[in-house]
C-alpha cells in the first residue's frame, strides 16, 4: 500500500468510510499483512447464542478476505474463522467460546492467496472494528483508606521487628 494508506490508527473508532480514497479513512494491510488492535475500555464476549459477536468493517474498492484471531493477552491466540470482505461478522460461541471469556486483541490477516498482489490500497482495507458483545473492562480498584493504613502499620511492625533482632 502507499504511505497514506498505512496509519494504522485509522482503523480504530466508529466506522466512517465515505465511499471514497480522500482522505483516507481506513487502513491497508497489505498483501498478507496484519494488524493486531486492543480493545482498552471493554473486552470482546461470547453472546451465548448465535449471534454475531464481532464485526469487521473490510472497505476499500476491493472485496478482500481476512482472516480473524482473538486473545486474551496477546500471546495465545484463536482462529476464529475468515471474513469474506466487506462488513461481516464472526460469532465468537461458534468456536466455542461464552460469555465468561473475555478477549482483548483481535488480529486480523489480509489472505493474500486470494486478491490483488500490488497497488494503492492492496490487502483488506480496515475501516473498524467492533466488539458487540462486551463487557466493560472492570476498573482497578484503589486501596482503601484503612486498607492503606493497615498495610503502613504491618510493615512498620515488622522493620521494629527485624531492629530489635
Amino acid at each position: 500500500p502507499t504511505a497514506p494508506n498505512l496509519v494504522p490508527g485509522r482503523a480504530i473508532g466508529a466506522p466512517d468510510y465515505d465511499g471514497t480514497n480522500n482522505g483516507a479513512k481506513f487502513v491497508s494491510l497489505g498483501d498478507g499483512g496484519s494488524i493486531t488492535l486492543e480493545f482498552v475500555d471493554n473486552r470482546l464476549t461470547g453472546s451465548g447464542d448465535n449471534k454475531l459477536d464481532l464485526w469487521i468493517f473490510e472497505v476499500g474498492p476491493d472485496v478482500e478476505d481476512t482472516f480473524v484471531e482473538i486473545s486474551k493477552d496477546g500471546n495465545t491466540w484463536s482462529a476464529v474463522g475468515k471474513v469474506l470482505g466487506s462488513t461481516r461478522g464472526i460469532d465468537v460461541d461458534a468456536y466455542g467460546f461464552t460469555q465468561s471469556d473475555l478477549f482483548r486483541f483481535v488480529r486480523l490477516t489480509d489472505d493474500g492467496a486470494l486478491d490483488a498482489q500490488s497497488g494503492s490500497t492492496v490487502g483488506a482495507d480496515i475501516d473498524a472494528i467492533g466488539a458487540i458483545s462486551s463487557v466493560v473492562r472492570p476498573p482497578i480498584p484503589e486501596p482503601a483508606p484503612f486498607s492503606m493504613l493497615l498495610g503502613g502499620m504491618t510493615l512498620l511492625a515488622l522493620g521494629a521487628r527485624r531492629r530489635r533482632r
